[in-house]
């Protein structure tokens, strides 16, 4: 299962030898961390990432779930995390911020009190004791926030603005498609009615012809047949 992990201790030592049990867990297969960072938070209630090492084999330091934790542990005085603040930032940690529960938040702040440290990882595990035991030996506490459920709904909701954006596009063409259709009908319409019209003058002109010729020839008619008469 995806899951937000926080283990906090009271040293900073404690919480560099948590990462490396860590890093040790995922190279056995243990467990799959896929970001992780070490937090302290400051008198002033403001948190700050170590980086007192640099950032080992696992790769992704803070990943966006990850820093939307740390922003929300920040609290109202923010987070000062400094060269990896780029992590935090974005339309995905701000939807994550939503999808982490308000209790965790509240407890886990409250157990990292000023001066403490925590290690604070996005993984995947399947068997809660690998890390718990490990941590604890440590003089670690462990708390845990499942992600997959969040996850999957925030992939619905991809999924359904995703629809969404289709049926709007379709739709939108569909619009278009009928307007040319109804204006080429239109241009057809016309075609046909100025044909018609040009028809009908035609016969109309090609009648007149015949009614001048018709006069003509009976009015020859009548001329022979008085001659004939006298």
């Amino acid at each position: 299962m995806n899951r937000l992990l926080v283990v906090i201790f009271s040293e900073a030592d404690q919480a560099f030898e948590g990462r490396e049990t860590l890093e040790t867990l995922n190279h056995e297969g243990s467990v799959i961390v896929h970001s992780y960072a070490i937090i302290t938070k400051k008198a002033d209630g403001t948190i700050t990432v170590n980086e007192k090492d640099e950032p080992g084999p696992l790769g992704t330091v803070v990943g966006a779930s990850l820093g939307s934790l740390i922003g929300l542990l920040g609290g109202p005085t923010g987070v000062a995390i400094g060269a990896i603040a780029g992590s935090v930032a974005g339309g995905v940690a701000d939807r994550d911020k939503e999808r982490i529960d308000a209790d965790f938040v509240n407890e886990v702040s409250r157990q990292l009190a000023p001066g403490k440290f925590a290690l604070v990882a996005e993984i995947d595990e399947d068997w809660t004791p690998w890390i718990n035991l490990s941590m604890e030996e440590l003089g670690g506490v462990v708390h845990r926030w499942p992600l997959s459920d969040a996850k999957q709904a925030a992939n619905a909701e991809d999924v359904a603005a995703m629809r969404a954006n289709l049926a709007q596009a379709r739709a939108g063409r569909k619009a278009k498609l009928l307007k040319k259709m109804n204006q080429l009908d239109t241009k057809i319409q016309q075609q046909l009615q100025k044909a018609k019209e040009g028809h009908q003058i035609a016969e109309a002109k090609a009648q007149a012809k015949v009614d001048v010729l018709e006069a003509k020839a009976a009015g020859a008619r009548e001329k022979v047949s008085s001659q004939e008469k006298a």
